[in-house]
């Protein structure tokens, strides 16, 4: 169960509430790609402040979507991957990227 307690209505807002915003779909989709850092987050992720950044991953985290993983280094060294659970949602946002891709097209 995540950390953050809400309440859904239903299914889709449930699930609208852990996607939903400016910035989850965005991240959620870089780490398809793979494991990143907060800098090549930041530099993937055009518009996004620093605060907005760790913010966002947070909530990602608790909702057990996004991994944060913490190197005991000097200078420290954090990473972020997709969950199992994140993984599942990249096929979704993936049609969404195409019927975005699609409607843009036509403007």
């Amino acid at each position: 169960m995540n950390k953050i307690n809400r309440i859904a209505a239903c299914p889709v807002d449930y699930a609208f509430q852990r996607i939903g915003g400016k910035y989850k779909g965005r991240i959620l989709w870089v780490l398809r790609e793979g494991v990143r850092r907060n800098g090549e987050l930041k530099r993937a992720i055009v518009g996004i402040s620093p605060k907005m950044l760790t913010q966002t991953l947070r909530e990602l985290e608790a909702d057990e979507l996004v991994s944060r993983k913490v190197y005991l280094e000097v200078p420290p060294r954090v990473e972020y991957a997709l969950t199992k659970t994140g993984a599942e949602l990249i096929p979704f946002i993936s049609q969404m990227r195409d019927w975005g891709v699609k409607q843009m097209s036509r403007d």
